[in-house]
């Protein structure tokens, strides 16, 4: 959770310390770095832009979704290839409605530092697309004997301009090519355009969009190019509920036929005869209660009214303010006592480090929001779990927590003054423990839903009082790479 670890070099972390308001401030504003080398425009691109036969072979092959539907241009390609290979080729996928209005305006910034084909705008090109086409063109025509494809394939690397959904959205589609043995995996870098950007944060590509955007862009490409690699965790989340119940998942979270879960931890009670099962990958954080409420609240108001959310400032105003109209500060005043907390329909079980067995931990009395967070960063760069000394660590039977350690650090956050607190980090969350698999299980009572999210992204989960929802988290067995900037 504090350091990320080299890729190139497993043995020697990377430290990454939460930053200030003020050096997040000067690094947005593109002001870090002023007196490092001028980039060149013409340069860069040279650098970063692919053989044009080989970019509308790519874009052909992803909109015709076939990976032979660019050959025409590999057969052409005599008439427009010198024989120079760029030497950090790089795509870009852009979430052209994040960042408020300079989305669009990025996108043509970015076509014009690269090219229009590499930039790839997410209302168009998803990324699973461009894994099973793009980047198979490139593998067909690489193994066939063209050596600028074959050089490509090894050396491309992503950039994702948007949130922390869409990274978590490119870093999961990119995980395809673990599962079916096509390595290289490209590593990823950030253009924050979100509202909370932990993940940018924590790899050190800054908390917002850059005001001096145009020079940063282009030290951010560069910087994409020159960054060391570094291993993120991800984390295989598996929900069953009782069937006859639907939900409106984040696309981060897919409907299956069936659900697959450790069988040294029996279900105890009956299941019903019909169940729905999903699954999905998060990178930053899983939570359950009063802070994914207000985060659903918060985001069906931007979707409802769109005009209110004009970039990560406004967004925030808003999501501050939501809080306070949903109980969490008033929580003796518009609560039944037998509602208040999460001990009411949340049983935990968790397996410790280096432990096969499941344990039950008890959930805290007080506690309305349970995080189980990966990174070092949640909340718009607040570190809840907080730097703790040695002795605690050993005391609690913890261990420094890293982002690649298999580790998920599970805390609770009580009402709404609490959390303030804990996010001002004038305090830490209350500590519960430290996990490699967590299984919850919920079951309805006077509850009716349950609010949880992935890496940002909320939903409503409804209940039933007779029979229990679960979800399992467990690592994934392969790391997701990024680039990061210091």
């Amino acid at each position: 959770m504090n350091s990320p670890t080299t890729a190139r070099d497993p043995s020697s972390p990377t430290r990454i310390v939460a930053r200030s308001s003020m050096m997040d401030w000067i690094r947005a504003c593109g002001l870090s770095g002023l007196a490092g080398m001028k980039i060149d425009k013409e340069e860069l691109r040279r650098r970063l832009s692919m053989p044009q036969y080989l970019r509308l072979a790519m874009l052909d092959s992803i909109k015709k979704k076939d990976v032979d539907g660019g050959d025409e241009h590999f057969r052409s390609r005599s008439s427009d290839y010198d024989g120079t290979v760029p030497q950090s080729p790089i795509v870009v996928f852009i979430n052209s409605r994040s960042g408020g209005r300079h989305g669009p305006v990025l996108k043509e910034r970015l076509q014009q530092l690269i090219s229009e084909e590499q930039v790839f705008d997410l209302l168009d090109v998803k990324p699973h697309e461009f894994v099973r086409y793009g980047l198979a063109c490139l593998e067909k025509w690489g193994n066939s004997g063209d050596i600028c494809a074959k050089e490509i394939r090894r050396n491309i690397r992503v950039v994702v301009a948007g949130g922390d959904g869409t990274v978590g959205w490119v870093l999961g589609c990119l995980g395809e090519l673990h599962q079916k043995g096509r390595d290289p995996v490209p590593p990823v870098a950030v253009i924050p355009l979100g509202t909370g950007n932990d993940l940018s944060r924590s790899y050190g590509w800054g908390g917002s969009f850059p005001f001096a955007w145009k020079s940063a862009i282009k030290r951010t490409l560069h910087q994409a190019t020159t960054g060391p690699i570094c291993r993120l965790d991800s984390w295989h989340v598996v929900l069953q509920m009782p069937g006859g119940e639907v939900i409106d998942p984040p696309h981060s979270l897919k409907a299956t036929e069936e659900c697959h879960f450790d069988q040294t931890l029996e279900i105890d009670g009956g299941i019903p005869d019909k169940v729905n099962c999903y699954e999905g990958v998060f990178y930053n954080y899983f939570s359950i209660g009063m802070d994914a409420q207000v985060a659903y609240g918060f985001h069906h108001l931007r979707n409802e009214k769109p005009y209110l959310a004009q970039g990560p400032i406004t967004n925030k105003i808003i999501y501050s303010s939501y809080s306070c109209t949903q109980g969490w500060f008033l929580t003796p005043c518009v609560s039944d006592p037998s509602l208040r907390g999460l001990k009411n329909i949340l049983r935990i079980y968790i397996k410790k480090a280096r432990c096969s067995e499941w344990e039950q931990i008890p959930v805290p009395r007080s506690v309305r929001a349970i995080v189980a967070l990966n990174l070092h960063n949640y909340g718009s760069g607040r570190n809840p779990w907080g730097k703790l000394k040695p002795e605690y660590l050993e005391k609690r039977g913890f261990v420094e927590a890293h982002a690649d350690d298999g580790l998920l650090e599970i805390f609770g956050l009580k009402q709404g003054w609490h959390a303030s607190f804990v996010m001002v980090e004038l305090i830490s969350a209350k500590h519960i423990a430290q996990a490699s698999s967590i299984r919850l299980e919920i079951r309805g009572g006077e509850w009716k839903d349950a609010f949880m999210q992935m890496d940002g992204e909320p939903w409503k989960q409804p209940m039933s009082s007779e029979y229990s929802t679960f979800l399992e988290i467990k690592r994934v067995p392969y790391q997701s790479l990024m680039i990061n900037r210091e």
